[in-house]
């Protein structure tokens, strides 16, 4: 199959569907518009993801510094009580409340997320030219998983009672 993309003729192996890239027979992918996608361009792309991530996090930390340094900060007793509806307390003020459903809605999130991100991942690791940099993406992503299934076992949510 031959392909005409921009000012070239490129012979084709084969069209990755969905993705809108014509793979060459070097292995390079080409979009529509006739531009090469490399890795690095690739991995380019994820700055804008990285820089976002930054922004975000400072975002909060100057939040959080601000609130620090502009509060008043005059404790009283009174202040220190635990209010109860204007009632006088009574008991402690700290009371520990079972709530163990959180864990099974996390393992679920982390099983729904992994068999959604399979998917596309699968068809995308078959394209030429994309298999080893997709692979390590996997491991990485799966490694997070493996993260948050270690914890659910330290948690003892793993085992059947």
């Amino acid at each position: 199959m031959r392909e005409t993309l921009g000012d070239s003729t490129i012979a084709a192996t084969h069209v990755v569907t969905g993705a809108g890239y014509v793979v060459t027979a070097a292995g390079h992918a080409v979009t529509g518009a006739g531009h090469v996608v490399t890795a690095a361009g690739y991995f380019r792309s994820y700055s804008a993801v990285g820089l976002l991530a930054v922004v975000g996090v400072l975002f909060v930390a100057v939040a959080f510094g601000a609130g620090r340094l502009l509060r008043p900060v005059v404790p009283t007793p009174e202040k220190l009580l635990t209010y109860e509806c204007g009632v006088d307390p009574v008991g402690e003020g700290w009371a520990h409340t079972q709530v163990r459903y959180y864990v099974y809605a996390f393992l679920y999130v982390i099983f729904a997320v992994d068999s959604v991100f399979l998917f596309p991942w699968a068809t995308v690791f078959a394209a030429p030219g994309f298999g080893a940099t997709t692979l390590v993406e996997m491991f990485v992503f799966l490694g997070f998983l493996a993260v948050g299934l270690l914890y659910a076992y330290k948690k003892g949510v793993l085992a059947w009672t």
